[in-house]
């Protein structure tokens, strides 16, 4: 019986899951994520000196390596999307679309974000004008435009978990000029000064943490706050990889980094209390 049970089980398995999870776009966008992994570790083979580079920090470079290209790189190209890709929104009512707020950048005829390049208004499947997908920055054809196109495509397919990154949510646009402005910048601070052996990298690194920790909470609790409307947790990918995953890694290394710098900072003080023990006793 079990044998017989297990193949209809899996083919039940199958058929929920969205004909589109491994699409062509799918295995793209994550292949991107492993080869900005694989770019911050090659840094790190050539930033750093193995002979005096403990295991400790090599890991704490790669991933603040892996963190900057991720903000610079993929959020970046988020937020190229809020504010230089639209499309006109024609007679279409704005709840049709993902979220674009009234008024956005002046303007209420107009849909922005990813969805604006690569979205279901785009390919005609909402309604609206043809013509809809017209790139605001007045970007012309090429490899340019593919590559606008193509990282509109990847925030698409994390759009499937969170409806949020395919237009644009104030509180996500918010965070995220931040986090690629100013965290993704100090990401590059800690990577040199881990190679240049300065210990005020702990100081650097405690301040990233805590800011991504805290970027994530507001990522996620507005959402919470009313229902997770926008969240779709209805298969294991979104559930597991694309929500859980990919967020839980900005909460659990961040927590870490905390904890190995945090440690480095004690350390040195009581070196100090030592040091200023023994001279009082002389």
């Amino acid at each position: 019986m079990a044998s017989t049970n297990a193949p209809s089980a899996l083919e039940s398995f199958l058929n929920s899951l969205p004909p589109d999870l491994f699409d062509q776009t799918t295995l793209v966008s994550l292949a991107s994520t492993v080869a900005i992994l694989a770019a911050a570790y090659s840094l790190s083979r050539v930033a750093l000196d193995p002979k005096t580079t403990t295991a400790r920090y090599r890991f704490l470079f790669i991933w603040h390596a892996f963190d900057a290209l991720i903000h610079f790189c993929l959020e970046g190209s988020f937020l190229y999307h809020c504010f230089f890709s639209s499309a006109p929104l024609g007679h279409l009512d704005p709840k049709e679309v993902y979220i674009d707020p009234y008024n956005y950048l002046g303007k209420i005829d107009r849909v922005h974000g990813a969805q604006a390049v690569a979205g279901k208004f785009v390919e005609g499947l909402v309604g609206g004008p043809a013509k809809a997908g017209e790139l605001g920055g007045g970007v012309g054809g090429g490899f340019l435009e593919k590559l606008i196109k193509g990282t509109a495509e990847l925030w698409m397919v994390y759009a499937k978990a969170d409806k949020r990154w395919a237009g644009v949510d104030l509180g996500v646009v918010s965070l995220e000029l931040l986090t690629v402005l100013v965290v993704g910048p100090m990401a590059c601070w800690v990577c040199y000064d881990i190679a240049k052996k300065n210990s005020r990298v702990n100081i650097v690194m405690i301040m990233i943490a805590t800011a991504e920790i805290y970027g994530g909470w507001m990522t996620f609790c507005p959402e919470w706050l009313v229902g997770s409307v926008n969240l779709d947790t209805s298969n294991w990918m979104y559930m597991w990889l694309y929500l859980t995953f990919f967020n839980g890694l900005w909460v659990v290394i961040p927590a870490y980094v905390i904890h190995v710098a945090s440690g480095e900072i004690m350390t040195a003080f009581k070196v100090r209390d030592s040091t200023l023990k023994t001279k009082k006793s002389m």
